[in-house]
């Protein structure tokens, strides 16, 4: 038996294509820079971060295609349900069976993603002087990230397919109920528990950083539980910050190289940028669009299945394998529709950080410093940027601040 591509398929694989071929070509002849970025980057500086922006578009891209071609042969060139009847011939018509070719599935995929991660991870971050990491603490974080994902996923895949098998007409709707319970919990327990598992977490011992975020907490009407510094700087030397958690789990958390490279002016403009983000309801937001996508998701999933798979009494192991491409293509696929949302909440939060810092040339700073030591592309083509940027390019950063402060001068 060979399941059969029909109109749907055909359009998602035809709308992936051509973003992946788009991608491609703007990646590899990104076009000239306008004159405004020339204000506050040298060409040096543009150059640069073009050269290391390209390699891990072609690899993010690469590994991609990759794995949507493997599926596509692997579902409608009849190995998956090959597969399928081996497991089941192996483990018989229990949970097992799904359970096996789930296992099967995963570790193909990940050896298909393995060259892509280490390279763009590993190799190219030392090449570029950002990595701090040993081969062996690469690995270390590799081993512990496989591992959490194969326990977490199998347990997922467990309960969807006994879902299924009990409820064949409305699981989708009890799966994407599951799942966006789960959305939420996980920004509960992702920062005490999963976290620590990566880094150390220490509470922040600067008299002047305390009191700075606590200041800025005060005036944003956000109460933080904790200011802790993370040793991102045992893997990366560039800088970050970041609010965490939900109810008693929030937390400010603030890279150790963010503290020992920028000046205190700065550090307050990235806090008082993730400080808007609570304040303007973000996280909420956030959360709320993910829990309508998942529903969308599961119930065209629901839809596809029908009308993909033969008719049948139960679904079979190999409906994890149609499950995963759909799922890889459509992320891909709808990934300009979440960055759409993810920029205009990072817009709202740059103009809501310079009301509570009330200091705009730090805040320009900032992202001048920032774009240069990261070697951000600062000037990307628009479809790059449409694409595939959750955040504002710096340049545009920028005139957002710049435009906030003189607003809050007309305010005053």
């Amino acid at each position: 038996m060979q399941l059969k591509l029909n109109t749907f398929w055909l359009l998602l694989i035809f709308l992936t294509g051509i973003f992946s071929l788009l991608y491609i070509w703007f990646t590899l002849f990104p076009g000239r820079p306008g004159p405004d970025v020339f204000q506050y980057f040298n060409q040096q500086q543009v150059n640069q971060g073009r050269a290391y922006s390209q390699v891990p578009r072609l690899l993010f891209t690469g590994s991609f295609l990759l794995q949507a071609a493997f599926l596509l042969w692997f579902v409608f060139g009849g190995r998956a349900v090959a597969l399928s009847r081996w497991v089941q011939q192996v483990a018989g018509g229990t949970i097992w069976s799904y359970l096996l070719f789930f296992i099967l599935l995963w570790f193909i995929l990940r050896l298909i993603r393995l060259p892509f991660t280490l390279y763009n991870s590993y190799f190219w971050q030392h090449r570029w002087g950002f990595s701090t990491q040993t081969p062996g603490a690469w690995w270390m974080d590799y081993f512990k990230g496989a591992g959490l994902e194969l326990a977490l996923s199998a347990l997922g895949v467990a309960l969807l397919f006994w879902i299924m098998g009990r409820w064949s007409g409305t699981w989708w709707l009890i799966v994407a109920t599951l799942f966006s319970l789960w959305l939420v919990v996980q920004s509960f327990l992702w920062p005490v528990v999963v976290s620590p598992l990566f880094n150390r977490f220490e509470p922040a011992k600067d008299p002047a950083v305390v009191n700075m975020v606590q200041n800025l907490a005060c005036k944003a009407g956000i109460p933080v539980d904790q200011v802790l510094v993370m040793d991102a700087s045992r893997r990366t030397t560039k800088a970050n910050a970041y609010f965490t958690g939900l109810g008693r789990t929030k937390r400010i958390v603030l890279y150790d190289n963010l503290l020992r490279d920028y000046p205190l002016d700065e550090v307050e403009a990235v806090v008082a940028h993730e400080m808007a983000h609570w304040r303007q309801g973000h996280i909420t937001r956030g959360l709320a669009l993910g829990v309508l996508g998942n529903f969308i998701v599961w119930g065209v999933l629901f839809v596809l299945l029908r009308v993909t798979l033969p008719p049948a009494n139960h679904y079979p192991p190999y409906t994890w394998a149609v499950i995963v491409l759909f799922l890889l293509l459509v992320a891909f696929a709808v990934s300009p529709l979440q960055n759409y949302f993810s920029r205009a909440m990072e817009r709202e939060a740059d103009r809501v950080a310079v009301t509570l810092t009330e200091n705009v040339p730090a805040a320009v700073r900032l992202e001048v410093n920032l774009a240069a030591k990261n070697l951000s592309d600062v000037a990307p083509p628009a479809f790059i940027r449409w694409f595939s940027y959750t955040h504002p390019p710096a340049l545009e950063r920028i005139k957002i601040i710049r435009q906030a402060g003189q607003e809050l001068k007309r305010g005053c």
